[in-house]
């Protein structure tokens, strides 16, 4: 298997059929050859499950894994890097704000680097979002000892081998971002133009990119001695002492049924 795209679904029964006939369009077959599409559905409340499930009858393509709660986007995009089997391997969200015609050059990027991230262009998220984002990325970049410029975008792409190092994580807090550079330093990013939602609007609230932003601190790992590692030590300390209050025991994932 030449590519697996990783996609994390949630209420997303409107835009499945345009989703995937997209991505069967623009993925050059005669470059990647073969690949495959999975389709992690993290418990949505609408009747996305049984349109994978249709689409997997039609479609070989199609890996469908359906969890039995709603875990979110990092750990719904985990389970899927477990079932990947390609050489490469691309993650991307369902709402097609990301546009697929530039999996080819994420996936091109991957004959040289290990990692391959994307910033976006003419970005169409709220301003509070934007701001948000803007200011945790200059808090990550301390914090995961990473270069400025790389923005923690899930439309990003990345080789099997670094894949096989990131899914033994056992912990139950999953932020992949932390993981992936963990393991490597040979990245690089590409510029895409973001599109706006097709339907529906962001699942995205506030307190689910405060919860995404305590993950990332959890997920941080004190070696090598850096500038940012007092920082994320006590990060780290207060946000812990934050979760064993307020938040029950984290269950990393549990699946309920797959279509494989």
């Amino acid at each position: 298997m030449n590519l697996s795209i990783v996609i994390p679904i949630f209420n997303s029964s409107k835009i499945l059929h345009k989703l995937i006939n997209q991505l069967n369009l623009k993925v050059n077959i005669k470059i990647v050859k073969k690949f495959e599409i999975i389709l992690v559905n993290d418990c949505s409340n609408d009747n996305s499950w049984d349109i994978i499930k249709k689409i997997k009858r039609k479609n070989s393509k199609i890996k469908g894994i359906s969890l039995l709660k709603n875990y979110g986007q990092h750990s719904a995009t985990f389970v899927g890097l477990k079932f990947a089997s390609g050489k490469k391997i691309i993650t991307m969200d369902d709402d097609l704000q990301h546009p697929v015609s530039s999996i080819m050059s994420i996936y091109k990027k991957l004959d040289k680097y290990d990692l391959c991230y994307t910033t976006y262009l003419n970005r169409k998220h709220p301003t509070w979002k934007k701001i948000i984002s803007y200011l945790n990325n200059i808090y990550s970049s301390f914090l995961l000892n990473k270069p400025f410029n790389i923005y923690h975008s899930s439309f990003r792409g990345f080789k099997s081998n670094i894949c096989k190092k990131i899914i033994n994580f056992k912990k139950p807090v999953i932020f992949l971002d932390s993981l992936l550079l963990r393991e490597t330093k040979n990245i690089c990013t590409i510029k895409i133009k973001h599109k706006k939602r097709l339907v529906g609007k962001s699942n995205y609230k506030l307190n689910n990119l405060f919860s995404l932003f305590f993950d990332m601190i959890v997920n941080y790992h004190f070696r090598p001695i850096r500038f940012g590692t007092l920082l994320g030590i006590v990060s780290k300390f207060i946000v812990q002492i934050i979760r064993f209050f307020t938040i029950k025991k984290i269950i990393q994932y549990k699946i309920k049924e797959k279509t494989f």
